[in-house]
């Protein structure tokens, strides 16, 4: 059977091949997240594909984060981005049903036993863990809960301290993943119930437990800190 007899591949199949393609040369490469990449016309002719697969793949490895492409500049190997996880959590979060399992009910549980298993890890290396940051963000949200309320950025940033000591760059960016997705559906879930002062209170059990090298007492603490959030899921579904 010559070439042109042969049946055309599925216009689905080139574009997973041409991906494939584009991450292959990246691994064969052995380049890392900000090494610039080849050009369009480059890739046609090292990878023999055309300008069109090149384009769809370029496009669909961006929107994961695996190509950066900067106008102007060129294209490079893209750094981690959990942002389409993000979207597509917030979005799913939007158009579940809310008397059935909602979506951020579940998100919520996932986060819990991660910061759960965290915080044990965290107590494994407190005595060369140090804390002071955490220490720091305590000491500011106890000021802001005095002049009317612990902010949002305060909350979070308490956490993205508390496990820097693990030295994991990935336990950052998943919870960075899950603050946006809460940011983005901010208005669906309401304004949280909790009193400013019981808002450093839960925060500060969680620390005390990791510097007590208390493993209990901090999941306890961990999920006694996911409680507000349960309660507002709960009337969000009407059952509060």
């Amino acid at each position: 059977m010559s070439v042109a007899d042969r049946p055309a591949r599925p216009r689905t199949s080139r574009a997973a091949e041409a991906r494939e393609a584009v991450k292959s040369l990246i691994l064969d490469r052995g380049l890392s997240a900000g090494d610039p990449l080849p050009t369009e016309s480059e890739l046609m002719k090292e990878l023999g594909i055309s300008r069109n697969s090149v384009r769809e793949a370029l496009k669909a490895l961006q929107a994961v984060g695996i190509v950066e492409i900067r106008h102007g500049f060129g294209m490079f190997v893209g750094r981690m981005s959990l942002g389409g996880l993000v979207d597509g959590l917030a979005f799913h979060g939007r158009i579940t049903p809310t008397d059935s399992g909602h979506h951020l009910a579940h998100l919520m549980q996932v986060r819990e036993a991660l910061e759960s298993g965290l915080v044990m890890q965290l107590i494994d290396r407190r005595r060369e863990a140090d804390l002071s940051a955490a220490a720091d963000v305590l000491a500011r949200m106890e000021t802001e809960a005095r002049l009317g309320g612990v902010s949002p950025k305060t909350d979070r940033l308490f956490h993205d301290v508390l496990y820097l000591p693990l030295g994991n760059p990935l336990v950052g960016q998943l919870l960075g993943a899950f603050w946006d997705v809460y940011h983005q559906l901010r208005l669906d879930l309401g304004a949280p119930s909790e009193p400013s002062q019981e808002v450093v209170r839960r925060h500060q059990l969680i620390h005390d437990a990791v510097v007590a090298g208390d493993k209990e007492a901090a999941v306890t603490a961990v999920q006694a800190h996911f409680d507000g959030v349960r309660g507002r899921l709960a009337r969000l579904r009407g059952q509060g």
